[in-house]
């Protein structure tokens, strides 16, 4: 059996975040593996299928897919080209670098990022590690719910999972997991910032749209198009999704009070999910009848996220809380 690179994380349960929302509420530690996030997973399971043989990785990211990338590639003993845009935090860049990881800054965004890295896999012929749209990331991000799964034990089905969107590849891998654990009767809530939104404005259009610009301080959400997989689930009821936005300002006070309660310092991107339990959404998705009263336990995805620290929160309370 190959080597794994993700660890089995800690499914921890929230006193606090239980009385908040009136049920059992099950948090998934992902900020607890080796990268800081989810992403190993995916990216672990699809550079042991497709690098092993490789001259080196290149990988397009604000962050914690870079992160996965360098880390795998590092144990790999391959090199890594991690192309970031210029809105990443310098905490980011010297974090990759210290995995041994060559950054370069491309672009605004995301997007112009990733041209770059795919034209880096076409000149030097490294292999091309997305971020989130791949069929063998969803494979490995899957692992998430089977993991759950087992420590719920046979009658441990939960009520509904919790998770942050950004480019759509943790939802997918979600919504795998799901399906192989038999828990398609189990609603997904996708939750984005205002400004980061790609998901919330597929399912609006009706189809694949590409945001004009990402405004919100949420960076590691910051696709501009969600994946083609991530928006058919959206469609296909199979499934239930439930799209919700929060602004910066609720996703930055979940992160402070999620360090103030369960003593665990995550980024904004996965703010945004906490933010469900702590500005009071679930509860409104239940007087809706979207969400069912009473609700078997709530599984939160806590996707971490490498771009955060003290300094990098002081800003973000500068810009947000004034």
């Amino acid at each position: 059996m190959a080597e794994r690179f993700h660890l089995n994380t800690p499914l921890l349960e929230s006193v606090s975040m239980s009385q908040k929302v009136g049920t059992t509420v099950y948090l998934k530690m992902e900020n607890s593996q080796p990268s800081g996030s989810f992403k190993i997973r995916g990216i672990g399971h699809l550079c042991q299928q497709l690098a092993t043989r490789s001259r080196g990785v290149v990988c397009s990211s604000g962050g914690n897919a870079g992160m996965a990338a360098a880390y795998v590639a590092r144990k790999m003993g391959l090199p890594a080209t991690i192309v970031v845009p210029s809105s990443t935090p310098q905490l980011v860049v010297r974090r990759l670098q210290d995995q041994g990881a060559a950054v370069r800054i491309v672009g605004k965004v995301w997007d112009e990022a990733n041209a770059e890295a795919l034209r880096l896999a076409e000149t030097e012929g490294l292999t091309f590690v997305p971020p989130f749209d791949h069929p063998l990331l969803w494979e490995g991000h899957a692992s998430l719910v089977a993991e759950a799964a087992a420590s719920l034990g046979p009658g441990g089905k939960p009520g509904a999972v919790l998770l942050s969107v950004g480019g759509g590849g943790l939802l997918c891998g979600v919504i795998q997991g799901l399906k192989d654990a038999g828990w398609t009767d189990v609603p997904v809530i996708a939750m984005e910032t205002v400004g980061a939104d790609c998901l919330n404005a597929a399912i609006k259009a009706g189809k694949v749209v590409t945001l004009h610009d990402i405004t919100s301080e949420a960076k590691c959400l910051g696709a501009k198009t969600v994946c083609q997989r991530a928006f058919e689930h959206s469609q296909s009821g199979e499934p239930t999704i439930i799209s919700e936005l929060v602004t910066d300002q609720e996703a930055l006070q979940a992160v402070l009070t999620f360090l103030d309660e369960e003593r665990v310092l995550v980024e904004m991107a996965c703010g945004a999910a906490l933010a469900a339990v702590y500005s009071g959404l679930i509860a409104r998705l239940q007087s809706q009848g979207r969400l069912p009263a009473p609700l078997r336990p709530l599984l939160v995805v806590v996707c971490g996220g490498s771009s955060i620290n003290m300094e990098q929160l002081s800003i973000l309370r500068q810009k947000l809380q004034a």
